[in-house]
């Protein structure tokens, strides 16, 4: 599925069901995790991998919709698949209206849970990516001085060295080095690489 093993947790309070699914999961190159009720699954500490959550729809216990509510409003973006054997129209539109990957009436497909796993995980990857990637930018725009903020907001707003240096009155040959030492730290070298990269991010023009 990819490189690195994703994790998958089950829970489900039928035991005979989750065994085979973990079985079933570890078979393909999943590793998985089971629990019989959500608190189970909430008292657990979980690792920093993709993963995704397979949740049954009926258990005794916490509501999972309202659990799926709680992790929304946590800024929990663990992907959710909703698993059931008593579902229904409207109860599959709450859980997809509501954030969730897929809703799997049981029985269902091998085919169809591994094709909702994939999506999944290729989502919490995508999402893990981002967070990484907007970390990295921020750590480059903490070494630019405010100076170097100032003039790297100009470079992305298309002005060139001799207009930055009339605007800020200063000489051109000082916008130059401040210039190269900025796309230094960024690690860019193109004005075009430099917007692309900085893209969503206040931090560079704050002075």
């Amino acid at each position: 599925m990819i490189e690195v093993a994703p994790l998958v947790y089950i829970v489900d309070d039928d035991s005979a069901f989750r065994e085979a699914i973990h079985s079933w999961l570890r078979s393909i190159g999943c590793q998985a995790l089971s629990f019989g009720s959500v608190d189970e699954f909430v008292k657990h500490s979980r690792v920093a991998t993709p993963s995704c959550l397979l949740l049954d729809v009926r258990m005794p216990g916490r509501d999972p919709f309202d659990f799926q509510r709680e992790l929304h409003k946590s800024q929990d973006h663990i992907p959710i698949i909703f698993i059931t054997g008593h579902g229904n129209v409207p109860m599959s539109v709450r859980a997809m209206k509501n954030g969730a990957i897929s809703f799997l009436l049981k029985p269902f497909r091998e085919q169809d849970l591994l094709d909702a796993i994939r999506d999944g995980i290729d989502q919490d990857c995508s999402r893990r990516q981002a967070e990484q990637d907007a970390a990295d930018v921020h750590a480059c725009v903490s070494l630019l001085s405010r100076r170097e903020r100032e003039i790297l907001s100009y470079v992305c707003c298309g002005l060139t060295n001799r207009e930055i240096a009339k605007e800020l009155g200063l000489q051109e040959v000082t916008i130059k080095v401040h210039r190269a030492n900025a796309m230094r730290k960024m690690k860019t070298r193109s004005v075009a690489e430099l917007v692309k990269k900085i893209q969503g991010i206040d931090l560079l023009l704050a002075k």
